[in-house]
């Protein structure tokens, strides 16, 4: 075996080679007092940053449209804070339908009972009292139940009513009132026995099926209309990427022929379903999926606020 002759290698010229990376799509170095807008241009044109940019326009581009931006949310966005950034979309109309999980719904509405959520599992798992506080369980399958008497209502609906009727001292703190008075379509997504309302003495198999199961009527509705909108599924690793791609099913069996859509994924880690039935499959129909990993907590307000700038500086250029 003999060695190879390294000086016969071909070589090719730099300026002919074609490049992945150039300077014109390098970030800007920081600056004091910069605007968000400025900002955003100043991330670098690659990778997520230039997904992130696109995911942006995408947003402003469809409310400019009037086309729908439905957002999929799992709980532990509202146990990050950031329920405030929420409401203040679904005000703005910048979020035209929104979809939560069971625990989702759970902690928004002990927000609104008491300003407080989330308790300390592991040490209620010792003497068995996990989960079984009288007034969540109670109120929120009183809430619930009533589906019976109103076969029609879902799950939505029905506990932002009752948020309303007992007059829960944090309303304003409320996804589920805020869509409720804003007109905005807001579903809850429950699998039977993955919340703790569900072991409550109150809880009522029947009632909860049919009160999500209208709401999955509803998103199903909302998901015929996707055509030139946004998915944006937050945070939600298996429910809600299930029930998108069964609503997306629904309204191409029936005729939507949804096309020119942007789906997107946003969470702290990337899982498989969200992957594959937000950001992948849906899109290979007819539109562009994006995943963007990071922190809740500074990757929504972050958001948030690029979307507002993109949608003020299109009105005070007179687009």
């Amino acid at each position: 075996m003999r060695a190879v002759d390294l000086s016969l290698m071909r070589t090719v010229p730099l300026q002919r080679r074609e490049n992945k990376v150039a300077l014109e799509w390098f970030a800007a170095p920081p600056e004091a007092g910069r605007s968000c807008q400025d900002f955003l241009l100043a991330l670098p044109d690659i990778l997520a940053g230039q997904d992130f940019r696109r995911v942006v326009q995408a947003i402003v581009t469809a409310r400019q449209q009037q086309r729908p931006v439905i957002l999929g949310m799992g709980a532990h966005v509202i146990k990050c804070g950031l329920s405030r950034v929420i409401i203040d979309l679904l005000q703005r109309q910048v979020i035209t339908a929104l979809a939560l999980n069971g625990a989702g719904a759970i902690h928004d509405f002990e927000l609104a009972l008491i300003g407080a959520t989330s308790e300390d599992v592991a040490a209620g798992l010792r003497d068995g009292s996990f989960g079984l506080v009288h007034e969540t369980g109670s109120l929120m399958n009183e809430a619930i139940n009533q589906v019976m008497m109103r076969p029609e209502d879902g799950m939505g609906t029905l506990l932002a009513e009752q948020l309303l009727q007992v007059q829960a001292p944090y309303l304003d703190y409320s996804i589920l009132v805020a869509g409720h008075r804003l007109g905005v379509p807001v579903t809850v997504h429950v699998a039977l026995g993955t919340d703790i309302i569900h072991m409550h003495p109150a809880a009522n198999g029947a009632a909860l099926g049919q009160a999500t199961f209208n709401d999955f009527r509803l998103f199903a509705g909302v998901v015929s209309e996707l055509s030139g909108g946004v998915y944006v599924n937050l945070g939600s690793a298996v429910i809600l990427p299930e029930v998108f791609l069964k609503a997306f099913t629904i309204a191409q069996n029936l005729g939507a022929n949804l096309h020119d859509f942007v789906t997107v994924n946003m969470d702290m880690l990337m899982h498989y379903r969200p992957g594959e039935n937000v950001v992948r499959r849906p899109p290979m129909v007819g539109g562009r999926g994006y995943a963007l990993a990071g922190r809740h907590e500074i990757m929504l307000p972050l958001l948030a606020q690029a979307v507002v700038d993109g949608l003020q500086n299109t009105i005070d250029s007179g687009i």
